[in-house]
């Protein structure tokens, strides 16, 4: 809960119970019930009170939602006849049940009565007691199960402290009218700090408790103990119960100590004298440290110790005003080769060399430049009255001094090396997050350019264009998965040899970024590569495609075969790959006419992965394809490894297939290795009916191209049967 809803609680509660005749205490405990169950959005609140000397119980207040008592009377609630609550009552023990039918066996009578009441959660606080007063507090909910969060207990557990040192004070009232002698023991008695002040600000009859914890004596000026700053809210705190705009009020102080200490100090008027105040005083200090530990997390990075990305772009965003006034770049620094400390090293390691990295960037930099951990190995600088010249002049230090940093970890030894891109600021941006990416893609290019180096950004160099294009389009995709912007194309794939009835079919992606303009799967798809986009593209696609043939299941029936492309990064991913595994068992009536693409750069990046794919794959009837062969030096040799069912020549060997002998001597070479490894063999790029006959020629099983059908709209196919491209 939010700290107003608490204050909200506890001033409503503290308005309940202040300065009301004693012969009210019974309603005023049934008002702060529903105040509770009104703020605290639960269904009822109950109290349960100890019967003196003989260890009984009975419901002393309960409150329910109206609609969810059934009828009953709500006054009437048997639990002084039910073992576990007495038991209960008896044993400090906190009672959380999410569920009561979590209720242990000894609690049946229980379970029958709260079923009677369709409770369905039940939560009892652990008894307090307050000299002679011993209460427990409960809440329940009818309409649903639901978790009792500690925030909800610890509410909870303020509310049932404040209820039941009303009912103490109410009862040492009472005893007051017999002796102000027992009056003066049962206020020592108090488990919370108290005592009086004086119209003077002056504190006077201190409890044990007070005299035990806080720094008070007799005749203690409250204001000489706090800080000057503070003095305000105090003094208004007095102000406002004194004179009776309300009956009770609170602030937060801290004390002049040598340890910190905060202190709540709540204030409500005496009856007798409303200049004197009985104030409460509850230790916050621990509330206060654990806020100032979450105000450094969120500014900084716990293991480094430098700014974070959110306070980095903060620093960045008060440098906009000034921009134009004096010279400022952002650069973005990323570490070469981090994963492979990693993964040799373990992550120990790597954290060790961030915190080393992070020391060397800020002995680096010049004084007054702000390093910044952006996350994962990426830091940041930011560096004031910084022109180009000079940019260069740090760039070149950092590249070259953290390029002979020797790492060594449990005798290993590891290369460390950065490679960083700079961005001037301008008048052009009106964001940060311009810059920033400015200052990444140029990160980008250094690495592109062969990592341990730097580059600055500039508007016209066309690597900067083409890291912008795919940035752009990163957005643009996940724009797209949001809105279902996707389309599926197919194009067929037509047999040159044997007679097919069904037709063969790749299924193709499309993204349409306006009506009527799509994005070129040219640029789409690199960008979801970059980005790791690619496996959530994957899953869209394989799982649109199975809706697709679930809905038009006899057109499915009739096809032959319907290839799908997966990327290499959907290979690595296990998750991907688990949710394949269940999507494709949920469709035993489709999954038959299936075949898998995966390029052949994937299949030797990520051999293992690739087997395992097809070790998936062959329980299911589906086949595996691989696509771009030839495109690499290792074709031959992974062949041997990976047992596919058809092979797609990669297409720089058949544009140029009538005219070039050696395009006809290596798909010749392929058709042979197929037939002698039992895999058919698919020729892509086919632009011309020449090139199809000639494939015929050297033996060629498939085509796919242009020359063949363009690719149309999967939505558009109207029939599974194939309509031969040529006369055999």
């Amino acid at each position: 809960m939010q700290a107003e809803s608490i204050s909200s609680l506890q001033t409503a509660l503290a308005g309940i119970f202040g300065d009301a005749p004693l012969v009210t205490l019974e309603q005023n405990v049934d008002r702060a019930l529903k105040t509770i169950t009104a703020q605290l959005d639960c269904d009822g609140v109950f109290v349960l009170s100890a019967f003196a000397g003989i260890g009984g119980i009975r419901p002393r207040n309960l409150y329910l939602r109206p609609g969810v008592t059934g009828g009953a009377n709500p006054r009437h609630w048997p639990l002084e006849r039910m073992p576990f609550f007495r038991q209960l009552m008896r044993q400090p023990k906190l009672l959380n049940v999410k569920d009561i039918a979590e209720l242990p066996l000894q609690a049946n009578a229980e379970k029958q009565l709260l079923r009677q009441w369709q409770v369905k959660s039940l939560l009892v606080l652990p008894p307090v007691q307050f000299g002679e007063t011993r209460i427990a507090v409960g809440a329940v909910n009818c309409q649903r199960p639901r978790e009792w969060d500690a925030g909800f207990i610890n509410e909870l557990g303020t509310a049932a402290t404040l209820i039941g040192a009303a009912m103490e004070l109410t009862r040492i009232a009472q005893a007051l009218l017999v002796s102000e002698h027992k009056y003066q023991e049962l206020f020592n008695q108090l488990p919370l700090s108290c005592c009086l002040v004086d119209r003077h600000n002056r504190v006077s009859m201190l409890n044990a408790i007070a005299r035990q914890n806080l720094p008070l004596v007799e005749g203690t000026d409250l204001l000489g103990l706090i800080k000057p700053e503070e003095s305000a809210i105090l003094l208004d705190t007095l102000k406002v119960v004194r004179d009776g705009v309300l009956h009770q009020a609170w602030c937060e102080v801290s004390f002049n100590r040598p340890h910190p200490l905060w202190l709540k100090l709540s204030f409500s008027r005496m009856s007798d004298d409303p200049q004197h105040l009985l104030m409460l005083a509850d230790d916050v200090s621990e509330r206060h440290r654990l806020a100032d530990e979450l105000s450094f997390h969120a500014n900084y990075d716990a293991l480094t110790g430098l700014p974070n990305r959110f306070h980095f772009e903060a620093l960045l965003a008060r440098q906009l005003p000034v921009s134009g006034e004096e010279p400022v770049c952002v650069a973005f620094l990323d570490l070469d080769q981090f994963q492979v400390i990693n993964n040799v090293s373990g992550h120990q390691a790597g954290d060790k060399l961030l915190c080393q990295v992070a020391l060397r960037l800020k002995q680096l930099v010049r004084k007054g430049d702000t390093v910044a951990r952006l996350g994962g190995d990426e830091f940041a600088i930011l560096m004031h009255y910084c022109n180009l010249d000079t940019a260069r002049v740090i760039a070149q230090r950092i590249c070259s001094q953290l390029a002979g940093h020797d790492f060594s970890w449990e005798q290993k030894r590891h290369n460390v090396s950065v490679s960083m891109g700079i961005a001037p600021l301008d008048a052009e941006a009106s964001d940060i997050y311009t810059y920033m990416s400015r200052a990444d893609a140029a990160c980008r290019v250094a690495k592109e350019q062969g990592r341990n180096g730097w580059h600055i950004y500039c508007p016209t160099d066309p690597r900067m264009h083409r890291l912008y294009t795919e940035m752009a389009a990163s957005v643009d995709i996940i724009d797209a998965l949001n809105q279902n912007r996707f389309q599926l194309y197919c194009q067929p794939i037509e047999p040159l040899t044997g007679q097919h009835r069904g037709a063969h079919l790749e299924i193709l992606l499309r993204l349409e970024q306006e009506p009527g303009k799509m994005l070129s799967p040219g640029i789409f798809l690199p960008a979801a590569e970059r980005y790791n986009l690619a496996p959530r593209i994957d899953r869209w696609v394989v799982d649109h495609m199975l809706r697709w043939g679930g809905c038009n299941l006899a057109l499915w029936q009739e096809l032959e075969l319907v290839s799908v492309n997966l990327s290499a990064t959907s290979l690595g991913d296990s998750e991907f790959m688990d949710w394949l595994e269940m999507r494709l068992l949920a469709e035993p009536e489709l999954v038959n006419k299936l075949c898998f693409e995966i390029t052949e750069t994937a299949a030797v990046s990520q051999v293992e992965q690739a087997q395992q794919l097809i070790e998936l794959l062959r329980p299911l009837g589906c086949k595996l394809a691989l696509d771009d062969f030839g495109s690499g030096f290792s074709s031959f040799a992974y062949l041997k490894r990976l047992d596919v069912d058809l092979v797609k020549i990669d297409g720089q060997f058949v544009v140029n297939l009538c005219d070039n002998k050696a395009d006809q001597a290596i798909v010749a070479a392929i058709c042979q290795l197929g037939r002698e490894m039992d895999f058919e063999v698919v020729a892509e790029f086919v632009e011309s009916s020449a090139i199809g006959e000639r494939l015929m020629q050297l033996g060629v099983d498939y085509a796919q191209g242009y020359a063949i059908a363009k690719p149309s709209p999967l939505d558009h196919l109207t029939t599974g049967l194939r309509r031969p491209w040529h006369r055999n």
